[in-house]
């Protein structure tokens, strides 16, 4: 603190005139008023990032309640006049139900065999060292770059021509799905798994194995356990990446002559569309949008906890 010496020789403090705050106070009152700014914006910033993404799920849901006429008249409005379940009734009966079959059919089979064995590859790159170790996982994080557009016509090829070969493969067969989903979200279930598996103490699963325990049963009874939130987190992802894939089935689930028809719930709400035709059943559309994003917010709402938890474990590691 400086001072100021008076004409009798003594020195007295300099005192700060009242109301200005000097040194670390200063500093801290500055640093508190930046900091309050800076947490309004932020608030602010969520506040409307929350209204751009509730508001257009809200308007979906609630225009699966209206009438024909409330949706084209008044398509912005939120509120019914009257509230119109039937639609949803309307929309399982036109093939809804089906596409919900077909879709959890896939997604049973395909997440389990991604988790599985992407789980186990991530493991043994994680956990083990090999010549060929870091070209094996460079290899898997490759796919993560390489857009499935530009696959499209060498996977749409392959399909048909496996065909002759494996009749349970070729265009709409849901084994054919299965397998294409599972190389598809192969890459970042490993990518994920990777880094995760690093952060988990070996010494556990050695001292099972000091106790007679097998590289298998280490893997399946120790650290799969206890990686149960990266599983959680990945397998999420995986799920909703895998039921809202509109792409691939596209291209894959080729209708046969002679055989039933099998469709995805994405492909299924195109199809459903289009073929309406001049009839526009807007409410019956939007009600089966509504039935076909609801599993994926319930999923997500259960499960919100594990995913943070998942994603912020190799941190606090």
């Amino acid at each position: 603190m400086s001072t100021v010496t008076h004409t009798s020789g003594q020195k007295r403090p300099d005192v700060a005139p009242p109301g200005r705050p000097t040194g670390r106070r200063a500093e801290a009152a500055g640093s508190g008023i930046g900091g309050r700014i800076f947490n309004g914006f932020s608030h602010l910033f969520l506040a409307v990032w929350a209204i751009m993404v509730i508001y257009p799920l809200l308007w979906v849901v609630m225009s699966a309640l209206k009438t024909d006429s409330e949706v084209i008249r008044e398509p912005l409005s939120l509120f019914p006049k009257s509230l119109q379940w039937d639609n949803f009734a309307r929309a399982w009966t036109a093939g809804i139900d089906s596409f919900f079959l077909d879709t959890l059919l896939v997604l049973v089979f395909s997440v389990t065999l991604t988790m599985l064995l992407g789980s186990m590859a991530a493991y043994a790159l994680a956990r083990y060292e090999f010549r060929g170790n870091r070209l094996i996982y460079w290899m898997f994080l490759s796919g993560l770059t390489l857009p499935v557009y530009l696959a499209a016509v060498p996977l749409f090829k392959g399909v048909y021509n496996m065909n002759v070969v494996f009749p349970l493969l070729g265009p709409n067969k849901h084994l054919t799905l299965i397998l294409v989903y599972v190389a598809w979200s192969l890459s970042f279930t490993v990518f994920f798994m990777h880094s995760f598996f690093r952060t988990l103490p070996h010494s556990i699963a050695e001292a099972a194995m000091v106790d007679g325990a097998s590289h298998t049963r280490a893997f399946f009874s120790v650290m799969l356990p206890m990686a149960k939130p990266g599983l959680i987190s990945i397998g999420i992802f995986n799920v909703l990446g895998q039921w809202n894939q509109w792409y691939l089935p596209t291209l894959l689930m080729q209708p046969v002559a002679g055989e039933p028809k099998n469709q995805v719930i994405a492909q299924g709400l195109i199809e459903l569309s289009v073929n309406q035709g001049y009839k526009s059943d807007w409410s019956g559309l939007f009600a089966g949008v509504t039935m076909a994003m609801l599993p994926v917010l319930i999923v997500y709402v259960v499960f919100q906890r594990q995913v943070q938890s998942g994603l912020t474990a190799g941190v606090g590691k």
